[in-house]
């Protein structure tokens, strides 16, 4: 690992050792707060144990972390940017079975040299009723890669800086389920994508521990 990233991932290992800031401070830019939130969990069968992984590694410019684009098929995530993960199925574990697992599976890249930090707050996405745990993970480089074609239409290495930077916030017009209308929500702009959704909750909460306001 480069320095840059050493001194990250002890950032990192020590922040998600203390209490994680949780998604109140971006959830007051989507215009809705957590209780509405809750009441929709509240008022749905129970959820789908889910993780993602969110894997941060060294280039040659510095610290990046992967995301990826789904296809425009396989349900209501299609067409969206997210970290690689899925459902908890029966075989796995735990959890971070599950991330690693989904790792291999849709970025087609092994798990070896993979160091998991911690996890970031829990997720509730009520469209999929999933209840996500994102991990969050280092290693040296990414390596070799082969994506599932079926699920993944393109991965997407975005430059950690420029998710981190004070101004990244962007706003864009989504068609959001839950509230079944569309509407303004906030994300992170990644290679001309809006990353929005759980997968900018997710950020927003990384950004929080690395001590940056959203």
């Amino acid at each position: 690992m480069t320095p840059g990233l050493i001194a990250l991932r002890q950032r990192l290992a020590e922040a998600l050792r203390g209490p994680l800031p949780g998604h109140a401070a971006f959830l007051a830019h989507a215009g809705y707060s957590r209780s509405e939130l809750q009441r929709i969990f509240d008022s749905t069968d129970r959820p789908r144990e889910s993780a993602v992984l969110a894997l941060i590694y060294d280039r040659d410019d510095g610290p990046h972390i992967l995301l990826m684009l789904r296809t425009d098929e396989g349900g209501v995530h299609a067409g969206q940017v997210s970290f690689p993960g899925g459902r908890k199925e029966s075989d796995d574990p735990d959890l971070r079975a599950t991330a690693l697992r989904e790792f291999r599976e849709e970025i087609g890249a092994p798990t070896d040299g993979i160091e998991v930090l911690g996890t970031l707050s829990q997720v509730f996405i009520p469209p999929s009723r999933s209840l996500i745990t994102p991990f969050v993970a280092v290693r040296s480089t990414l390596g070799p890669t082969s994506p599932q074609a079926s699920e993944v239409r393109a991965l997407i290495e975005a430059p950690l800086s420029k998710l981190l930077a004070p101004d990244a916030l962007r706003m864009g017009e989504r068609y959001v389920q839950a509230l079944d209308r569309r509407t303004q929500v906030p994300g992170f702009e990644v290679q001309g994508h809006l990353v929005w959704g759980a997968t900018a909750m997710m950020i927003a909460e990384l950004r929080e521990l690395l001590h940056v306001r959203t």
